[in-house]
C-alpha cells in the first residue's frame, strides 16, 4: 500500500510561536555531533578536551546555518535572492544547501583551528565522522517537510506527496538519509577508529558524500526553477558534488604518499603531544 505523506511540519504550535520539525532536526544533528565529538575527544590521548569540543560545535553550527543558507540562495535561488534578499533570514521555511553548509563549516574550522593551534586537516579529520549525523537528521527534516522528493515510481515504497500530484514518488530524502547519513557514518566511524594519515579521513568523507549524493540525484527531481543543467539528467547537485569526488580521491592519495604515520601517529599530533608534555 502506497503511503500518502501527511505529516504536519509544525511540531509544537504555541500560538505566536511555532516550532517546526525541520528546526528540531538540526538540533538533533548538533546534539548527536556533540555526543560523538566528546566520545572521540575522550579517546584522543589529550589531543582534544571537552571545552574545545563545545566551542567546535558552536563554530560548526554557525558555519552550517550561515553557509547553508547563503549557499542555498547563491547556488539555487540566486535571482530570487537578488530580488528579495530578506529571503536569507527565513530559515524556518527550509532552503539549506549542504554544499554551502560544508563551505561554511570549513571556514569555521579554519578560524577555530588557528585559535587553538591546530592545522586545518587536524580539524577536518576530527569532525568528518560527525557530519553524517547532522546530514541524516537534516534529511529526515526534508522528508517531514515533504520537499526534495524524487521522480515517479511504480515501487511499493513510493510516497504520494500532496504538493507533487497523485503519483507515488521516490522518497529520495530517505535514500539520502540512508546513504549520506547511516552508511557514510558507519564507513567514517570504522575508518577513523584507527590512526590514519593526515587528510585520509577528510578524503573518505568527500569521496563518500560526493558519490552518494550524485547517485541519489538520478531519482531526485531537480529544483523547478533550475531543472536539469544538461543531458536531461545532470543536476546542480551533481555538479557541486563532482569537485568533492575529485578532491576526496586526491586527499586520500596524498595522505598515504606524503603523510605516513610515524610510530602509529600523525606527525602534527605527535608534535602537539610533545609540546604538551614539555609544558606540563
Amino acid at each position: 500500500m502506497v503511503y500518502t505523506h501527511n505529516i504536519d511540519k509544525v511540531a509544537l504550535d504555541l500560538g505566536a510561536v511555532q516550532i517546526h520539525w525541520y528546526g528540531l532536526m538540526y538540533l538533533v544533528g548538533f546534539a548527536l555531533a556533540w555526543w560523538l565529538a566528546n566520545s572521540r575527544a575522550a579517546k584522543s590521548q589529550g589531543l582534544w578536551n571537552k571545552d574545545q569540543v563545545s566551542d567546535l560545535i558552536f563554530y560548526g553550527a554557525l558555519g552550517v546555518v550561515i553557509g547553508g543558507r547563503v549557499g542555498s540562495m547563491l547556488f539555487y535561488y540566486f535571482d530570487d535572492f537578488i530580488a528579495r534578499p530578506w529571503m536569507l533570514l527565513k530559515v524556518w521555511e527550509g532552503g539549506m544547501s549542504f554544499h554551502g553548509g560544508l563551505l561554511g563549516v570549513l571556514v569555521a574550522m579554519f578560524v577555530y583551528g588557528r585559535k587553538i593551534n591546530k592545522s586545518f586537516f587536524q580539524m577536518t579529520d576530527f569532525i568528518a565522522p560527525l557530519v553524517p549525523l547532522g546530514l541524516g537528521a537534516g534529511r529526515i527534516g526534508n522528508f517531514i517537510n515533504g520537499e526534495l522528493y524524487g521522480k515517479p515510481t511504480d515501487g511499493s515504497w513510493g510516497v504520494i506527496f500532496p504538493n507533487a500530484g497523485v503519483e507515488p514518488r521516490h522518497p529520495s530524502q530517505l535514500y539520502e538519509f540512508a546513504l549520506e547519513g547511516v552508511v557514510l557514518f558507519l564507513i567514517l566511524y570504522w575508518f577513523s577508529q584507527k590512526p590514519r594519515p593526515r587528510m585520509a579521513v577528510s578524503g573518505v568523507f568527500l569521496l563518500g558524500y560526493g558519490l552518494f549524493r550524485s547517485l541519489v540525484e538520478f531519482v531526485r527531481l531537480p529544483d523547478d526553477h533550475l531543472q536539469y543543467i544538461a543531458f536531461d539528467w545532470l543536476t546542480m547537485g551533481q555538479i557541486l558534488s563532482l569537485p568533492m569526488i575529485i578532491l576526496g580521491l586526491v586527499f586520500i592519495i596524498l595522505a598515504y604518499q606524503r603523510y605516513p604515520l610515524v610510530n602509529g601517529i600523525n606527525s602534527d599530533d605527535q608534535a602537539f603531544l610533545d609540546k604538551h608534555k614539555a609544558s606540563a
